[in-house]
Parts: C-alpha cells; structure tokens; sequence
C-alpha cells in the first residue's frame, strides 16, 4: 500500500550565514522562533533556526559550507509557502520592495498565482496564491 502524506512537518534549508539568513527571513516572514538552537542547544537544530508556521509546520535554517544555492544540481529546485490571496501577493511584493529585496512580478501560471524571489544564499523561494 502506498504512504499518504498529510501535509509537510518540515522544511530545513542549509545556509552558509545563519546570522544573516535568520535576519533576512525575520524581515521577510515575521515567523515566529520555536527553536534558536544557534547556542548548539538543541544538538537536532544543528546550529540553526526552526520557525514555526502553523501548528503542524516547521521551517528551519541550517548553518553549512560556503557554496552558493544552485537549484540546477540535483536536491532543492525552489520552496513555495501558500499565502491567502493574490491581494496578500501585492502585499508581499511591497514589503520585499520596502526591504530593498528583489522580486518578479506577479504571475499567473494558470493553477495559481506565484510571486518569486530568493535569499541571501540564492536560494530561490515563491509565494503562491489560489486562484
């Protein structure tokens, strides 16, 4: 019988400046701290970051080398969070706007709507909006 997955628990994405990685996604999402684990307490944060999203979501940063994010080598393509609206995307593109953090413009890729831009390591990240 196949596994049905209910949702995803977990997000964590390696990073080569957790200082400056923790303060880019502060800025940008607000989310809040479950686990500051930069002390190496806990040892399973391995350094990092976790958020929380919702009661059942995690999103955590893991300090690593120093190579830069290239969604063409086999691993992560790019990450895409759901948002409430297209209005919440407007939103979201003027706020990266007042950060200084470049974006794309809105789009409608048929399904949904996507706003794309990335993070310090280059990692590329999307906001996507039902239709």
């Amino acid at each position: 019988m196949p596994i049905t997955p209910t949702g995803f628990a977990h997000v964590r994405l390696t990073v080569t400046d957790i200082a400056r990685s923790k303060q880019f996604y502060d800025q940008v999402f607000g989310l809040d701290v479950a686990v500051d684990g930069r002390d190496g307490d806990p040892e399973w944060a391995f350094g990092g970051v976790v958020y929380q999203i919702d009661d059942k979501t995690l999103w955590g940063l893991r300090p690593v080398g120093d190579d830069g994010f290239d969604p063409d080598r086999t691993g992560l393509d790019h990450l895409s969070v759901w948002v409430e609206s297209h209005a919440a995307l407007e939103d979201a593109a003027r706020h990266l706007d007042s950060l200084g953090i470049p974006h794309e413009e809105i789009k409608d890729i048929g399904i949904m709507y996507i706003l794309e831009f990335k993070d310090p390591d280059g990692v590329a990240l999307e906001l996507s909006a039902p239709k």
